[in-house]
């Protein structure tokens, strides 16, 4: 049996936490990214990398060494690394001959291959090439996909979900205008994917609302689409399967309008508005020819019905 398959009891404190986190939870944590290196990695694709672990920090995990390993052959080196790390997505690079600057970008479910698809670099510019400031480790990104190949094509369809799981970073529940630093930014045309990052600039406007103006940041990677391993459609369902705690409940007798508005139904028993029991006022006591002529009514009524 795999040392990473057996049942494992902690025996300290430390490690009771450490493998609580690695438990299944309603809400997982942070998807952390492992990045490496192949076996004859050339210059390019080891910066390539370590840019990519530049955005990525620091939700990911840099392997410097040189890796014998070939994703579409053999995964079992990927989910051997998948589960010492604890990442769920990955990024290999490669390069030979046949497929010069190679990368292979994929994610993982239960620790095993989900799917990956392999990109081809064609052009490259590194951070430190381009001469402006940065932003700080843990900036959370905004990501724009422009070009219909991601929309009608499988492939870049499910490379735009692999690329939105890899960039996104921790969920959060409110922004910060000032929070909003950088800008990933993808393109689809002509069969290749143009791969930008700009950094976001906040300049004044005379009104509330600032100027937005883009600045190149790096890196900058022009990506051309090669080989895919893609899940099948029941594997990917069960892998986007929600938990029941999670699912909202359904509320009864609501329903809202094309404007928002909710509206709710009540259901209630006839009231019998007789026994109402109201203030007693002077100003509402009935005076003495009123009940006269209520009388005289109600024997009417009584003498037709006999």
């Amino acid at each position: 049996m795999d040392t990473l398959d057996r049942v494992v009891k902690p025996k300290t404190k430390r490690a009771k936490r450490f493998l609580e986190k690695r438990e299944p939870k309603l809400n997982e944590n942070i998807k952390n990214a492992m990045l490496i290196k192949g076996g004859n990695a050339n210059a390019t694709v080891t910066k390539v990398l370590k840019d990519v672990y530049a955005l990525k920090k620091p939700y990911g995990v840099l392997y410097k060494k040189k890796n014998i390993t070939r994703p579409f052959e053999d995964q079992t080196s990927l989910e051997f690394f998948s589960k010492k790390s604890d990442c769920s997505l990955f990024m290999f690079g490669s390069h030979n001959k046949k497929r010069p600057n190679n990368l292979v970008i994929g994610r993982m479910y239960d620790y095993h291959v989900l799917d990956m698809i392999e990109l081809g670099i064609e052009n490259f510019v590194s951070l430190k090439d381009i001469k402006n400031s940065k932003c700080p480790e843990g900036t959370k990104s905004m990501l724009i996909f422009a070009g219909d190949d991601f929309d009608v094509t499988e492939d870049y369809r499910r490379l735009k979900s692999l690329l939105i799981d890899f960039f996104r970073g921790p969920t959060v529940s409110n922004i910060r205008l000032a929070g909003l630093e950088y800008v990933l930014h993808f393109t689809a045309l002509n069969g290749k994917i143009y791969f930008r990052s700009y950094k976001l600039l906040l300049k004044k406007s005379g009104c509330r609302t600032p100027r937005i103006e883009l600045e190149e940041m790096g890196p900058s990677l022009d990506l051309v689409l090669r080989r895919t391993h893609l899940a099948s459609d029941d594997l990917y369902k069960l892998s986007m399967k929600m938990p029941k705690a999670l699912k909202p409940k359904k509320k009864k007798n609501i329903s809202h309008d094309t404007f928002g508005t909710t509206y709710g139904r009540i259901h209630m028993q006839k009231q019998d508005l007789s026994k109402l029991q109201t203030r007693k006022m002077k100003g509402l006591k009935k005076r003495p020819a009123e009940r006269i002529t209520e009388d005289h009514e109600k024997k009417s009524k009584r003498i037709k019905k006999n």
